[in-house]
């Protein structure tokens, strides 16, 4: 996963009305009423069918951590659809998505003005259109590369041109060296 992607999925986790399961032997059940039997539960972790029914009875308490972690990830993946796809959907009709990010950027400016990229810490709202481009970039498998591009055309539109007013030689704002990059919506 990318960059983009893991601030998406931080974004998705912060807007969770309710906190998933929190024992493993819930955690399982809740895996077992999605998926619907112990071989598609054990094959989504990488365990065997008969470790699934060892956590689901509580006769093992403690998978590895390799395992634990898949089992989380499992879980938070399938929690609360139904509010992530409210979020996102107001996000990209009506509400826009904050960017805050510390990253190098560069640009392509007029001759005469400075044009060295540089760090930079920004904290901009984009308007429901960046963060529609963005979730359809996403759900058809957009790489890290064109997902960053939008939130760049994004900040320049609005950042660095200030939706038209100023700034409007400016083209190709490229984000480069992020140090962090935070969603929200």
């Amino acid at each position: 996963m990318g960059e983009i992607d893991d601030a998406i999925e931080r974004a998705d986790r912060e807007g969770f009305t309710r906190q998933p399961p929190k024992t493993l032997q819930a955690r399982i059940n809740f895996l077992m009423k999605q998926l619907k039997t112990t071989k598609a539960v054990a094959a989504e972790i990488g365990v065997s069918q008969r470790s699934v029914e060892r956590y689901r009875k509580g006769e093992r308490k403690h998978p590895p951590r390799a395992i634990a972690e898949q089992i989380d990830a499992a879980v938070r993946a399938r929690w609360q659809p139904r509010v992530r796809r409210r979020r996102r959907k107001q996000a990209a009709t009506t509400t826009g998505i904050t960017v805050e990010t510390r990253a190098r950027f560069g640009y392509t400016a007029p001759i005469g003005t400075t044009d060295d990229g540089r760090f930079r810490r920004l904290t901009v709202h984009l308007p429901p259109t960046y963060a529609q481009r963005l979730f359809n970039a996403r759900d058809t498998g957009a790489g890290d590369e064109q997902m960053r591009q939008i939130i760049a055309e994004g900040l320049k539109d609005i950042y660095f041109q200030d939706g038209g007013a100023r700034a409007l030689g400016l083209s190709d704002v490229t984000l480069n060296d992020i140090d962090y990059l935070d969603l929200d919506y």
